[in-house]
């Protein structure tokens, strides 16, 4: 794709929503609106916009951060009264099959999170937001 240096092909390093959302663009897949949100603590006036994208259709929407290394894919929110939120949060790195969901929410891979405590509030975050394209058929 011509965004990285020639030692990057074939090397262990990790891409981020950025490198993410260039690659659902060259590939084809879904659209990938990112949104930065310079302190975790941000991410609380970003919970209309989240609620906004899950509720018009949009896909899983990818996290990455600096302080937070901690990878996430994001697949719902709920607003509760006054501040109170919360998310929905896969680790997008679980492979493998459970003998039953529980075993998934015992170990932190899926769950609902309050936001307060879900993102280290002095990491920034990029979020890519996913969208089908126009163009693409879903099947009903």
């Amino acid at each position: 794709m011509g965004d990285k240096p020639p030692g990057f092909r074939g090397s262990q390093s990790w891409i981020g929503c950025v490198e993410a959302s260039l690659c659902l663009a060259h590939f084809g897949g879904p659209q990938g609106r990112l949104c930065h949100v310079p302190r975790g603590a941000g991410l609380q006036g970003e919970l209309e916009r989240l609620y906004s994208h899950f509720t018009s259709g949009g896909g899983p929407v990818m996290v990455g951060g600096d302080a937070d290394a901690q990878s996430k894919a994001l697949l719902g929110v709920c607003l509760g009264p006054g501040t109170e939120a919360y998310v929905l949060i896969l680790d997008p790195h679980y492979w493998g099959t459970p003998k039953h969901p529980s075993e998934l929410q015992a170990a932190r891979r899926v769950g609902w999170q309050e936001v307060s405590t879900a993102f280290d509030p002095n990491s920034f975050y990029n979020l890519c937001l996913t969208r089908p394209n126009k163009n693409q058929h879903t099947l009903d």
